[in-house]
């Protein structure tokens, strides 16, 4: 299932949204050897792409993208945030800062090498159950602006095209992105986030990362669990 992404309002969702393609990091010392990442340049989101990423009416939360505005906890802890979304089991992940400018955000801790474009592993999950991962809720904590990117094409689909004859005894990895991304056309979307406003994404089953391109710093909080779509209202 590909990208689909929760609005009502195709206007606001494309105010927030632009386009691109990717490309394989092969000489920048930064990245990582065939690290994925934007090519550049962003375009507006048309029409006939904001119309695919509709989510059919049969759409299951587990792989549904949400931009919304979660509730400060009266208290301040963070850790609790995600306590009213419904999932007792809610992980908080920590916190993360991004450098200002930064085309992509995360790093392989082992020799802090940009990894580019990528699929988390936290629940290691094979083909068949790729899609019923749990969700990342994200919340920019500012001071600055930030991205997140998604691909519109899911890991089940990348792992099919690069892997036909034993798929489905496979865990989709970001590697299978970085193979499909060296002979075929990916589109990414990048959606703006201020302070305050974050996401709730399958960032196990789409290739994704944060960006603070053309902007400042940025920090960001993080928590992992399955939950309902619509628990907190929509920004779009």
């Amino acid at each position: 299932m590909p990208l689909h992404i929760a609005f009502t309002s195709p206007d606001s969702l494309r105010e927030r949204c632009d386009i691109t393609t990717v490309r394989t990091a092969d000489t920048e010392p930064a990245y990582e050897p065939g690290a994925v990442i934007p090519a550049g340049p962003w375009h507006p989101v048309t029409d006939a792409a904001a119309r695919a990423l509709i989510p059919p009416t049969a759409t299951p939360a587990s792989t549904l993208v949400e931009i919304v505005r979660p509730p400060l906890p009266s208290h301040g802890r963070l850790d609790d945030l995600a306590l009213p979304l419904g999932d007792a089991h809610a992980q908080y992940i920590g916190q993360a800062l991004a450098k200002p400018d930064m085309t992509t955000t995360t790093t392989n801790h082992r020799d802090g090498r940009l990894i580019g474009l990528h699929l988390d592993n936290w629940d290691k999950l094979t083909y068949e159950h790729k899609p019923s991962g749990r969700r990342r809720l994200a919340l920019n904590l500012g001071p600055g602006i930030r991205y997140i990117i998604l691909a519109t094409l899911d890991a089940q689909a990348v792992c099919r095209a690069v892997r036909p004859n034993d798929y489905a005894r496979r865990h989709p990895h970001t590697d299978d992105y970085r193979t499909h991304a060296a002979g075929h056309t990916i589109h990414v979307i990048r959606i703006h986030l201020v302070p305050g406003e974050g996401y709730i994404a399958p960032t196990e089953y789409l290739l994704h990362d944060g960006s603070t391109e053309g902007q400042e710093a940025s920090a960001i909080a993080f928590w992992l669990g399955h939950w309902q779509s619509g628990k907190l209202p929509s920004l779009i």
